[in-house]
């Protein structure tokens, strides 16, 4: 089946059954210290601070996305973005992040999109960016450091209008991922 006969949908409200549907995609793209648990990104859907993007071809999930609104910055921010690594090159990926850029731009009104990427010269972190490159984002200089995860991150973005841009500062840009975490790691 071709990218085209994808269905994408999304919601900002907890599904029990639908995050049990799409897990299994998190956990496989992602290692347990390197995703939210199940608690957090539920406390982050009763925040109304998240939205989760899912795309099927028909009645099977094979991608899943987990992103917040920046309103100070008027951006996406993407946390996670996963295809089912049977289904990975052949587009699914592109044209899931094709439908959530429509969505961030028409619907949420964002001037762009900012994603973190794991720094370490890894060669599937290499991948990583190379994708995010091939589907218009910029690469960062700034090496952002976490005090709680070992792996130091950098920034990417995506501008929607040249005229009204993100600022191009990894380090600014940290500001909005960082407000976005701490938000979603506060137990109160």
């Amino acid at each position: 089946m071709k990218a085209l006969e994808l269905d994408y949908q999304i919601t900002d409200e907890w599904d029990e059954v639908l995050w049990s549907s799409v897990e299994p995609i998190y956990e496989q793209a992602f290692p347990i210290g390197g995703r939210k648990s199940r608690d957090i990104v539920r406390r982050m859907f009763s925040r109304k601070m998240c939205q989760l993007h899912t795309i099927s071809r028909g009645s099977e999930f094979i991608g899943m996305a987990l992103s917040g609104i920046d309103k100070q910055a008027g951006a996406l921010l993407i946390d996670y973005l996963a295809i089912r690594s049977e289904v990975r090159g052949e587009g699914n990926g592109r044209c899931f992040l094709d439908r959530i850029k429509e969505w961030a731009r028409t619907h949420a009104e964002c001037k762009g999109i900012i994603v973190e990427v794991e720094a370490e010269p890894t060669e599937e972190n290499q991948r990583r960016v190379q994708f995010w490159e091939a589907n218009g984002f910029h690469l960062t200089d700034y090496v952002h450091q976490y005090i709680w995860v070992p792996e130091p991150y950098r920034a990417m973005y995506l501008n929607f209008n040249e005229r009204d841009r993100l600022p191009e500062d990894g380090e600014q840009l940290f500001r909005s991922i960082t407000r976005f975490h701490e938000k979603a790691y506060r137990r109160n």
